[in-house]
């Protein structure tokens, strides 16, 4: 399974050594222009001057706020554990080691992770022990690495740890396991996808010997937080976080596109490598936010249909010899988003017979104008002459009772 993750998930040997690392000591003491930060903390970044293209202060402070209301709902008692038992108990020889040689590949032009005894680090160090102690059976995944240092980028070690939790266990559940079940069933799911939208492309990469495993691991598994610029990364990931696991292939299903779309481009790929090379080389005008997005929710991909192409998927693997290992995937535990998780954590968390307070949009439709309603012209003349030129002709039917003869229907005005 390393082979499928690709070159740049599995550990390199010339990446052993810490001080090999772009992300040291060395390079706080530089010149000072090398020195400066964008406003996403990345050294020397392109967005490291404002510019005309760069959204409003609102609207980043919005999307900051998206976040904090994720984190809001958590239990307290689930902080004091992650306080007492996962942040203070010691790790498990064997991941520690492990995450200890991948901590400084995260992003290692990022402000936070530019020393190995800065806090981004030492956070990140912290997170990833206490989720191969949350869930020892489990353990890391490499992957977990840019996953978990984009959380830390926005969120306290804390918020960041459950968090991940809840991207590994609610979104993408057996994605990270020992096995990657889900990750193989989606790989499955996307060709079945990429074959029935766009046939050219899956006729060209069957024909090359592309098959998911060589690209896709890498982009759902960090989330696209490697393969992307880092604006990109996180509407991806608001996206995401609010829609659920069809955004990943939403945005897969681009990215191929703008590598493999036209005619052209498939001839300039005769080849694997060649093809391979094309997947991770796209032009970075093509994947700026704004005109990246639109793209991406311009994909028709509902979760009806990505339901239906995995039960579909499903059916076709049973139908073969059980030769990978592990336990079947688990398609039905992944949860459409985070208004589908909060309305199952509030199920769960119902006392028996008592209803959850669930909270849904009721959006009343508008009442339909009604024209002005005029007020009858009653000077100098009475109600008993406007009521008889009214009423039109006599209805037939019993004599109504006779009233007395003083009525005030011969008052005048």
């Amino acid at each position: 399974m390393a082979q499928a993750l690709g070159e740049d998930l599995v550990q390199s040997p010339g990446l052993q050594d810490d001080s090999s690392s772009l992300g040291s000591d060395s390079e706080l003491s530089g010149p000072g222009p090398y020195r400066q930060a964008d406003r996403y903390g990345f050294i020397g970044g392109s967005s490291a001057e404002p510019g005309p293209d760069h959204p409003p202060a609102d609207l980043i402070r919005q999307r900051e706020m998206k976040w904090v209301e994720m984190t809001s709902h958590w239990e307290k008692t689930m902080s004091r554990r992650y306080k007492k038992e996962l942040a203070e108990a010691p790790g498990d020889p064997q991941w520690m080691e492990t995450i200890g040689r991948d901590l400084h590949r995260q992003f290692p032009l990022h402000e936070m992770f530019v020393s190995p005894q800065g806090h981004g680090q030492q956070g990140l160090l912290h997170v990833l022990k206490a989720y191969t102690l949350y869930r020892p059976e489990q353990g890391y995944c490499q992957a977990q690495g840019p996953v978990a240092a984009v959380l830390l980028m926005h969120l306290p070690p804390e918020e960041a740890f459950w968090c991940l939790v809840q991207i590994c266990e609610v979104y993408l559940p057996g994605y990270y396991g020992p096995h990657m079940e889900a990750v193989r069933l989606d790989a499955e799911v996307f060709m079945a996808l990429l074959r029935r939208l766009l046939p050219h492309v899956h006729k060209h990469l069957q024909q090359v010997g592309v098959g998911p495993l060589l690209y896709l691991p890498e982009w759902f598994l960090c989330l696209f937080s490697r393969s992307l610029p880092f604006p990109t990364v996180l509407r991806v990931w608001d996206a995401f976080l609010s829609e659920g696991a069809k955004v990943l292939f939403r945005v897969g299903l681009t990215l191929v596109r703008l590598a493999l779309g036209t005619a052209e481009q498939r001839r300039a790929c005769p080849g694997l490598l060649e093809t391979l090379g094309a997947l991770r080389a796209i032009s970075p005008t093509q994947l700026q936010e704004e005109v990246f997005m639109s793209q991406v929710h311009g994909v028709v991909l509902s979760e009806r249909d990505l339901q239906r192409e995995i039960k579909a998927q499903l059916a076709q693997l049973a139908q073969l010899p059980d030769s990978a290992p592990g336990p079947p995937p688990r398609p039905q535990a992944r949860l459409p988003g985070a208004q589908a998780i909060f309305e199952a954590q509030q199920l769960a968390g119902a006392q028996p017979g008592a209803k959850p307070e669930v909270p849904r949009i009721v959006v009343q439709p508008p009442e339909e104008p009604r024209p002005p309603r005029r007020k009858p012209q009653t000077r100098g003349k009475t109600f008993h002459g406007l009521l008889t030129r009214a009423r039109g002709p006599p209805l037939e039917g019993p004599p109504r009772p006779q009233r007395s003869s003083t009525s005030f229907l011969d008052t005048r005005f």
